[in-house]
């Protein structure tokens, strides 16, 4: 009978085009790449021999400083107030894991050296930088005992332009490094006057680099924002979306093993997401991709600054671990790039999935479907094969 193989030939070719659920999604260790670059990048192998642990309470000595050519007029206070408040937005982004408790020595300590002396219009080396750090902690440490902080925040006088970006310094293990009352200070932010423009998500960028993040903005080309647009914190600041991917939440412990669905081997896993704004349930599925690569999935309800929601909707990005700080370790799937954002809101690049919508990409292997939504997450239908 003629039906019998035509039969058999379409069932071959449907078992193709549909691959079989497997029995359970894969254990979580399968999706936890390693990183490959020696420093900053995504992967979940980071050296908290270098890195801070990005857990409990860290104790911060903010110190304020000032220079012969741009003495301070203002109060610390003033200053303090434009950058602390990251304090309690970095509480809320790691789900009550983290806490930055910051003393102030609100009196301004004098410089050695002019402002324009420090190097930061010519970019600023690392060697540089730690001289800076080294002239601030000489100035304060008649008032500060530095051995009672495990972080350093210095912050500059208003008045002092040619400071004008905030670099954070991590100690290089080779070198003898900044030394004061017996104590090495690994870690350090120094304030620049971007934080005038950025306010006090600035404190959750550049202490992100102390846990291990990378920048997620590009190094070069004319779009900076070009790979995460406004999405995580890491990449455009002050961006209408920015928060940290629910990867890096999960590479810095915040989000736990039992939130992660991870598919490394070929199957399907429909799970409920709840959003990364939101501290419980499911926060995200990944779909392995390679040794460094991975799809991830999460749930998003970007808040504005008064307090409308807009570009709510399953979020899909790219991850390489192998990826340098600046290249594009993530890179977030354009969904609408011509989507209207809804009345109150601006417009987020990158737009996320909304129900009914799906991504595909048939070379890695991969499909995602966003099924259902409701006011807290979406329920997606991931696919490898």
């Amino acid at each position: 009978m003629l039906w019998a193989p035509l039969l058999a030939t379409l069932l071959l070719v449907l078992a193709g085009a549909f691959p079989a659920r497997a029995a359970a999604s894969d254990a979580v260790s399968a999706c936890a790449l390693r990183g490959t670059t020696g420093w900053t990048d995504e992967g979940h192998d980071t050296d908290y021999s270098v890195f801070r642990r990005p857990t409990g309470t860290v104790r911060v000595g903010m110190i304020f400083v000032d220079f012969p050519d741009a003495p301070a007029t203002e109060a610390p206070a003033d200053d303090a107030a434009q950058i602390t408040p990251g304090a309690d937005w970095l509480w809320n982004a790691s789900y009550g894991k983290v806490w930055l408790a910051i003393s102030q020595h609100r009196q301004w300590v004098r410089m050695p050296h002019a402002s324009t002396d420090y190097g930061f219009a010519r970019g600023l080396t690392h060697e540089a930088h730690e001289a800076y750090i080294k002239d601030a902690v000489a100035a304060a440490d008649p008032y500060v005992d530095f051995s009672r902080y495990d972080m350093l925040y210095v912050v500059p006088t208003r008045n002092a332009s040619a400071i004008s970006f905030t670099p954070t310094y991590i100690h290089d293990p080779a070198t003898v490094g900044v030394r004061a009352d017996g104590t090495l200070l690994k870690w350090a932010v120094t304030f620049g006057q971007d934080m005038w423009h950025w306010g006090p998500k600035l404190v959750a960028h550049e202490t992100g680099h102390t846990f291990g993040l990378p920048d997620l903005y590009a190094f070069t080309g004319a779009d900076a924002h070009r790979f995460v647009a406004g999405w995580d914190v890491m990449g455009l600041i002050g961006g209408p979306g920015s928060q940290y991917f629910a990867w890096q939440s999960w590479k810095l412990g915040w989000t736990a093993d039992g939130q992660v669905v991870c598919r490394a081997s070929a199957g399907s896993d429909t799970v409920y997401l709840t959003a990364v704004e939101y501290g419980s349930g499911t926060k995200m599925a990944v779909v392995r991709t390679g040794p460094t690569t991975a799809y991830v999935v999460e749930s998003r309800r970007a808040v504005q600054a008064d307090g409308g929601v807009c570009s709510t909707g399953a979020l899909v990005y790219k991850i390489d671990t192998s990826v340098q700080t600046g290249q594009g370790p993530v890179q977030v799937v354009d969904a609408k790039p011509y989507a209207t954002p809804a009345a109150g809101c601006r417009p987020l690049d990158d737009a996320p999935f909304w129900a009914g919508e799906s991504f595909t990409d048939a070379a890695a292997g991969v499909r995602v479907e966003v099924l259902a939504a409701d006011g807290y997450g979406e329920t997606v239908r991931v696919t490898k094969w």
